[in-house]
């Protein structure tokens, strides 16, 4: 596999990759839930002449060949349409990325007082490993709903003068029993997840913290029973910043998978000329099994397609079915990155490597390839050829040594549409820790291939 792809890069194209690398940094750093991505990608594309899906529909308004639109579920999902030239019946170019990331969200009762503390009770989301979310300061970040409609948008930690949370850890010098279990075991989970809870006071009147924070609360118009209706999120609190001496690398918080989302976006708003309408799904919900309402397994996609057909003057159900089934998609999800700290669960002459461009995973999932989409070879030469005409860096991965690695995407459930479908997205570094890695070359790379793949 060619790996210095760096040196092959023009003067322009290094230009381009900074350029693009410092508008995700600011998105990465300002969207860590999903209703703030959605937010800020219903912004974006409304500035760039995509219509609303829903108004249009009211309305009775046609689509056209060149019409662009999208439709937001539940302030958590989303699907824009570019319509291309060919009717839908010949099936749609899609791009599908999920824009939730691992994290800690506060229960539906969350405060309560203990030996002089008060705290936020919590219940993490999505594969984390438990340690890595102590120490650390966090930000809340999230939606407050009261009884009489009003709704408040909850962000604190994130500015300089905010306080922030955490998750305090046991000092070294009590924790040899834990120390010995997670070298024994090797999980890093001997925290246990009912231990990951906020401290969000000390400071009592009346001798009760509690009383103190309810006190502070209420002072923003918000009651201990409102948080039954809230979604507040404990998120690594900073901006994402370049990683490494030589500025090749991006930290921040949530590359698994808002990377690939940026990307998606960015693409369907650049991409010209299309034939086949194109179509980037964003979804919810896909570190915990893609259910729900917003989540890849509901019909949220599917329906807005109809809708889209029948604007169009096409819908039939047979014509519909079609549509589906004659698709093309690529999963955008990220991959395992070589980790030369951790080489063991990894072979080397199949692992993606940072900075190596954009990698393809032919199936994932686990254990004898349970669970997995595995990519039809005819696809797979389709899109070779895309990539080498266009000049994109590439790399085909596996996640980790057989018997060792494995993980899944969304591919399997489109693919369960009789779609071809195949993963493709960034190598990351320490994946679903608070803080993650990828290289600024992958990121674009990532962009000019979607880009590519739906205009050709």
């Amino acid at each position: 596999m060619e790996k210095d792809w760096w040196s092959k890069c023009s003067d322009k194209k290094l230009r381009d990759i900074d350029l693009f690398s410092e508008e995700y940094k600011s998105f990465l750093s300002k969207c860590k839930t999903e209703r703030e991505c959605i937010k800020y990608f219903s912004k974006i594309l409304t500035g760039e002449n995509f219509y609303n899906l829903e108004k249009l529909i009211k309305d009775h308004k046609q689509l056209k060949s060149g019409d662009k639109v999208f439709v937001v579920n539940m302030n958590k999902a989303l699907v824009a349409f570019v319509i291309g030239k060919e009717p839908l019946e010949n099936g749609m170019n899609i791009l599908c990325a999920h824009i939730d990331s691992p994290r800690l969200d506060l229960k539906s009762n969350p405060i309560y007082e203990q030996d002089g503390f008060c705290l936020f009770d919590t219940h993490y989301y999505g594969g984390i490993k438990h340690y890595q979310w102590t120490a650390l300061p966090l930000a809340l970040h999230g939606l407050i709903c009261k009884k009489d409609g009003t709704k408040i948008d909850y962000v604190l930690g994130e500015d300089e003068k905010d306080p922030v949370f955490g998750v305090s850890d046991l000092l070294p010098h009590l924790s040899k029993k834990s120390n010995d279990l997670m070298s024994l075991f090797d999980k890093g989970n001997s925290i246990e997840g009912e231990v990951l809870n906020l401290i969000i006071g000390s400071r009592p009147i009346e001798r009760s913290v509690k009383k103190n924070i309810l006190k502070l609360l209420k002072e923003k118009n918000i009651e201990e029973h409102d948080f039954y209706s809230a979604e507040i999120e404990a998120v690594p609190a900073g901006k994402a910043r370049d990683f490494g001496l030589d500025g090749s690398m991006i930290m921040g918080y949530g590359h698994d998978d808002r990377s690939c989302a940026f990307a998606c976006v960015k693409a369907i708003i650049d991409a010209k000329n299309l034939n086949k309408t194109s179509v980037v799904i964003l979804v919810d919900k896909e570190e915990t099994g893609s259910p729900g309402a917003t989540g890849m397994k509901s019909r949220f996609f599917e329906n807005m397609v109809a809708e889209v057909m029948n604007l169009m003057g096409e819908y039939k159900e047979l014509t519909f079915k079609r549509a589906l089934n004659r698709s093309e998609v690529i999963s955008c999800d990220v991959t395992a990155g070589f980790d030369p700290n951790w080489p063991d669960p990894s072979n080397k002459s199949t692992e993606a490597f940072l900075g190596g461009g954009i990698a393809f995973s032919k199936y994932n999932g686990s254990h004898g390839k349970n669970d997995s989409n595995d990519a039809n070879p005819e696809f797979i030469a389709k899109l070779r050829n895309i990539l080498d005409e266009n000049k994109v860096f590439y790399q085909f991965t596996e996640m980790g040594k057989v018997d060792k690695g494995g993980g899944g995407t969304i591919s399997n459930i489109l693919a369960e549409y009789g779609m071809e479908v195949i993963d493709a997205g960034l190598p990351v570094l320490s994946m679903h820790a608070p803080w993650e890695v990828i290289s600024k070359l992958d990121l674009y790379e990532n962009y000019r291939f979607y880009k590519f793949f739906i205009e050709k």
